[in-house]
C-alpha cells in the first residue's frame, strides 16, 4: 500500500486510470433523471429542487451532475411513507430504503442534509419536525431499539429474537449511535431555525431516557437490563454471555452491543460511538440550557466529560507503523480491536461529527491507518480502494467510506479522487450502494440505500460551497 504522501501525489493518475477502465464495463450514454415522476414522489420541496438546479449548473461533468440530481432528493422522493399529524403534532415516518422500517440512525442521517433549507420551505420544516417528534416517541417506546415499525399492527420478522421485543419494534439491537443521531438532528434543526417549540415535555422525557440509558450502559452496577440473542449459533447477530455481550471492565465508557453496521461488537466499548456520545451529550446540554433545564444540562456535561476522560485513558493504541491511533473497540482490560469499518460513525468520520479536531495528531495517524493495508478491512482493486466490512463480502468497499473520506479531507486531489471513484462505481444505476466489488462494481449490495444517496448529495453540496473549482474541472 502506498503511504499517504505518495498516494496523494498519484490520486489524479489513479482517477484517470479508473475513468479509462470505466468505458470497458459501462455503457451510459445519456443522463436522464432517475427521480420518480412528480406524481409519484413521496414528498416535494421547492427549496430542495431549486438547490439541485443551482448546484447542477456548477458541475461541469454531466455524469456527476446526474448522480447528484438522482441521489440528493432520494430520501424525499422515495422514503417518506407517512407525513401528517399525531396527537396534534407533526409526525413523519422515514424508511431506510429497501427495508420497510425506520432506523433512528438512518432516518436522522437521511434528513440531516435538508435541515439547512427548513427556513425556506414551511412544509420541509414540518417534515423535519415530524421526524424529531417520531424519534422522541420511539425512544420512549424502547431506548434500546435501533429500528421501528410504523405502528404495532404487525410483527417484525425479528419478533422472535430473545430480547424484550415489542410490536412497535422492527429490531432491538443496542447501538449507542442510534440515540446520538436522535440528538444530532434535533440540535441541527434548532441551530438553523432557532425554534425551541419542538423541545416539549415528551421530547424532554425522551432526552432524560437517553441520558439514563447511557448511564445504565456504563454498567457500573451490574449488567443492566439489555440482553439480546438471535438463534443459537455464534454469528454477527448474536451476543455472548447469555445475551449480555463480551466481558469488559467498567471504566466510564458506554457499552455498545452492536456497531452502526448492526453487527455485534467484539469488545463492547465501541470508540467511534463513545466519541459520538461525547459530542451529542454536549449538544444536548446546550439545548437544555437554552430551554432552562439546567439540571439535565449539568448531567449531560458531567457524563460527557467522564466518557471523554475514559476515551483518552483507554482508547489510544501505539501502532508499530502508524504511531498512536484510536482503537475501534476496547474492553477496559487491555484488549483492543485495531480496525476501522465503513458505517458511520467510524474512526475516519470523527472529524465529520465534530468529535476531534482535524489537527489532532492521533486522528491523523488513525486516518492513515484506516486508509492503508494495516486496516484489515481496507481493500484495493481495479476500480476502487476503500473500507469494507464483515457485513458485506470480502473485497467489497462501501460508498459511505468514500463519501466519509472526502467529507473529512482538506486535500483537493483526494476529494477529487473520491468523487471520480464514486462516479465510476455506481454500476450504471445512478445511485449509491452499500458495498461493491473493487474489481467489478456491477456486483453490489442494496440497490436502494437512501442514507448513502442523501449523504452523497451532502458531499456535493459541501464541495460546491467550499471548493467549487473541483466541480468545474
Amino acid at each position: 500500500m502506498l503511504d499517504r504522501k505518495t498516494f496523494i501525489l498519484n490520486t489524479a493518475l489513479i482517477a484517470s486510470a479508473l475513468a479509462v477502465d470505466r468505458s470497458f464495463i459501462f455503457s451510459t450514454n445519456k443522463y436522464e433523471s432517475h427521480r420518480p415522476p412528480l406524481a409519484k414522489r413521496k414528498f416535494g420541496s421547492k427549496a430542495i429542487d431549486a438547490e439541485i438546479e443551482k448546484v447542477k449548473a456548477q458541475i461541469a461533468d454531466p455524469e456527476l451532475a446526474w448522480l447528484f440530481e438522482n441521489c440528493f432528493p432520494n430520501t424525499l422522493d422515495t422514503t417518506i411513507t407517512h407525513f401528517g399529524e399525531l396527537k396534534g403534532k407533526a409526525d413523519t415516518f422515514v424508511i431506510t430504503g429497501d427495508i420497510d422500517a425506520m432506523w433512528l440512525r438512518d432516518s436522522s442521517a437521511q434528513m440531516y442534509p435538508y435541515v439547512p433549507f427548513v427556513n425556506q420551505d414551511a412544509e420541509l420544516k414540518k417534515l423535519v419536525l415530524g421526524v424529531i417528534n417520531r424519534h422522541a416517541r420511539s425512544v420512549l417506546i424502547d431506548a434500546y431499539a435501533n429500528a421501528f415499525n410504523y405502528d404495532a399492527s404487525k410483527k417484525s420478522e425479528w419478533y422472535s429474537d430473545n430480547t424484550d421485543m415489542k410490536m412497535e419494534l422492527h429490531e432491538r439491537k443496542w447501538e449507542i449511535d442510534s440515540l446520538c443521531y436522535v440528538i444530532r438532528l434535533a440540535y441541527k434543526y434548532w441551530k438553523v431555525s432557532g425554534d425551541t417549540s419542538v423541545f416539549d415535555a415528551e421530547w424532554t422525557d425522551a432526552m432524560k431516557t437517553i441520558v439514563k440509558t447511557f448511564r445504565d450502559q456504563q454498567r457500573k452496577n451490574g449488567q443492566g437490563p439489555y440482553h439480546f440473542q438471535r438463534g443459537i449459533l455464534p454469528t454477527r447477530d448474536n451476543l455472548s454471555n447469555g445475551g449480555y455481550g463480551a466481558t469488559a471492565k467498567p471504566v466510564g465508557l458506554i457499552y455498545s452491543m452492536f456497531r452502526p453496521s448492526d453487527d455485534a461488537t467484539t469488545y463492547p466499548f465501541l470508540i467511534p460511538s463513545n466519541f459520538f456520545a461525547v459530542v451529542s451529550l454536549r449538544q444536548l446540554a446546550e439545548i437544555c440550557s437554552a430551554i432552562k433545564n439546567e439540571i439535565l444540562a449539568a448531567d449531560c456535561t458531567s457524563l460527557s466529560d467522564e466518557v471523554l476522560k475514559a476515551i483518552k485513558e483507554h482508547a489510544i493504541y501505539h501502532h508499530p507503523k502508524h504511531g498512536d491511533i484510536y482503537a475501534y473497540e476496547v474492553d477496559g482490560l487491555g484488549n483492543r480491536l485495531i480496525i476501522d469499518e465503513p458505517n458511520m460513525p467510524n474512526l475516519l468520520s470523527l472529524t465529520y461529527f465534530g468529535a476531534v479536531d482535524k489537527t489532532d495528531p492521533v486522528y491523523q495517524n488513525t486516518r492513515r491507518f484506516a486508509l492503508s493495508d494495516s486496516n484489515p478491512y481496507f481493500y484495493k482493486g481495479k476500480y476502487a480502494e476503500g473500507v469494507g466490512s464483515d457485513h458485506t463480502p470480502k473485497n467489497y468497499i462501501w460508498h459511505l467510506s468514500l463519501i466519509a473520506r472526502a467529507l473529512t479531507s482538506d486535500d483537493d486531489k483526494e476529494i477529487k479522487y473520491c468523487l471520480d471513484t464514486i462516479k465510476v462505481t455506481h454500476a450504471d444505476t445512478g445511485f449509491m450502494h452499500e458495498g461493491f466489488s473493487v474489481n467489478n462494481p456491477s456486483k453490489f449490495t442494496r440497490k436502494w440505500f437512501a442514507w448513502a444517496n442523501t449523504l452523497f448529495g451532502e458531499l456535493v453540496l459541501k464541495v460546491a460551497h467550499e471548493r467549487p473549482q473541483l466541480l468545474k474541472a
